[in-house]
């Protein structure tokens, strides 16, 4: 079994330079440990002359030393440094890149657009469960946009422009005026004009990376008072960013700090970039937005780790075998056999419905994860597992999806399963209390079908005759602690199901 091996990440951009520390354990489960930022704003601080002044390089390298030093301390076994247009522009790239590099010791890449958004897809394709649409990257000095159809880049173009190239050239103390936001738009959409497949193919999702796109997330998420604290998933309509773009453009610039989910750093670069977005929607006739949390550095980290994107990768089944191999203690040879139960209990229950639902994925995942609150303490462990489900990065399911996988998994009965639902009003529906007292039912039947947690029952058979499911085992060893849990949760799944589960073993 290997060790733990970490790696950190650092994007050099052209609004700001970040590390991230990525670790994975011996289970071959990842997540992120650390992350640091430093505001940097190289797109602006480019002189006449296309080049970036010596002062300004000096205090990227010492950035750098202090990511590299964050890096040493965490115990990382390797650093993988790169950067983006800011530097890849400048007219003395290779001079930046050789001054960095000789005095951080780190090796450091440039990528060209076409690599930039590449990483920037491999992020999201991983992370979101999509089979067609745009990619957008907005970033300091260059927006990356790129068409993907069955989960696979088709065409791809950084253009070159950005948030702060465009405050610097249009703004005025960081204020754009109606008529150069005009302008800009015309500047854009000429630009797209030269690319026939933006046009080509209409009422696709518009999948937004970067600063710009999870701040005007943010704000939408404040307006709304949204319930889940949760931007990877988040889906907007176009009128919203039109109407978000309206109230920044309407705030005088000493105000925009006032505005809740805004930050501070970027109250002058946030129309520009939200006039990009904006405007390259519209250019691709999108149908809507969707944000992802997922991008540039986590793509560079799944390249580390060799996994390539494939049109066909289970993103919510990986999402799941990696948020349950972070919690050790839990025995997977026990939630294999509640999911398989639970699994062929459900084909069984629902044979006569319709199965255009995404309930049995909902159900996989939920009886996947049940037990992972014990990580924290066997007490009320119910508790902990919808916590940390509701919290952790579940991909491959919409927020409203989260909430029910997490109220399955932590299953206790009706009246507390309405009690957390009641928490999330504006991302519910009023069915969802039905399906989660059915399928939290059906999930502690198969619990029960393993209780002692040592898989005494080897093959199930199961029907339904009159009113009972007949559950016929068979156990090459005692099932007598599986027996008794049956009769204990007969009473709350006769309720939810209007049949009686009877155990045998012929």
């Amino acid at each position: 079994m290997s060790e733990t091996v970490r790696t950190g990440i650092i994007d050099i951009g052209s609004n700001s330079i970040r590390l991230v520390i990525f670790e994975n354990n011996s289970q071959g489960s990842y997540r992120v440990i650390d992350e640091a930022k430093e505001s940097a704003r190289l797109s602006e601080r480019v002189n006449e002359n296309g080049e970036l002044p010596e002062d300004v390089i000096t205090l990227v390298s010492h950035t750098l030393l202090h990511f590299r030093m964050l890096c040493e301390a965490a115990g990382t076994q390797r650093i993988r440094a790169i950067a983006t247009a800011a530097i890849r522009n400048a007219k003395h790239s290779e001079h930046i890149i050789n001054q960095l590099q000789t005095s951080t010791g780190l090796t450091i890449e440039i990528l060209s657009g076409e690599q930039e958004a590449f990483y920037g897809f491999l992020g999201m394709i991983n992370t979101l469960d999509l089979q067609d649409g745009f990619l957008i990257d907005i970033g300091g000095g260059s927006t990356e946009l790129t068409l993907f159809l069955n989960r696979a880049i088709v065409h791809s173009f950084s253009f070159p422009f950005g948030a702060v190239q465009l405050t610097k050239k249009f703004g005025r103390d960081g204020v754009i005026t109606a008529e150069k936001q005009k302008d800009i738009q015309r500047m854009i959409e000429q630009a797209a004009t030269k690319f026939n497949w933006i046009r080509q193919h209409p009422d696709l999702p518009l999948v937004g990376l970067g600063g710009t796109v999870r701040s005007l997330c943010n704000i939408d998420q404040k307006i709304n008072q949204y319930s889940l604290p949760l931007t990877h998933n988040y889906q907007m309509e176009a009128s919203a960013i039109d109407h978000i773009l309206a109230k920044i453009q309407s705030t005088p610039l000493e105000e925009r700090k006032t505005i809740e989910g805004l930050a501070k750093h970027r109250v002058d670069i946030i129309a520009p970039g939200a006039i990009i977005l904006q405007t390259l929607f519209r250019c691709c006739n999108a149908s809507h937005y969707v944000i992802s949390g997922s991008g540039i550095r986590d793509g560079l980290y799944h390249s580390e780790l060799a996994r390539t994107q494939l049109s066909s990768v289970d993103v919510l089944n990986i999402s799941v075998l990696n948020l349950l191999h972070q919690h050790p203690i839990v025995p997977v040879s026990h939630v294999n056999q509640v999911n398989r139960f639970a699994l062929q209990l459900y084909d069984v229950l629902r044979q006569h419905q319709e199965q255009a639902d995404r309930s049995k994925l909902i159900l996989h995942a939920a009886s996947m994860l049940y037990r992972i609150g014990i990580s924290i303490m066997f007490y009320d462990f119910h508790k902990h597992t919808f916590y940390l489900i509701a919290h952790s990065p579940l991909h491959g399911l919409t927020h409203r999806e989260i909430i029910l996988c997490a109220t399955i998994a932590s299953y206790k009965n009706k009246k507390k399963a309405k009690s957390i639902l009641n928490l999330y009003p504006d991302i519910m529906n009023k069915e969802d209390l039905s399906l989660v007292c059915s399928l939290g039912t059906l999930l502690q039947l198969a619990i029960a079908l393993d209780r002692s947690e040592t898989q005494p029952i080897q093959t199930l058979n199961a029907s339904i005759t009159h009113k009972e499911l007949q559950l016929i085992a068979k156990a090459h060893r005692s099932s007598m602690i599986e027996a008794r849990q049956v009769l204990q949760i007969t009473e709350d799944f006769q309720k939810e199901w209007n049949l009686q589960p009877k155990l045998m073993f012929p």
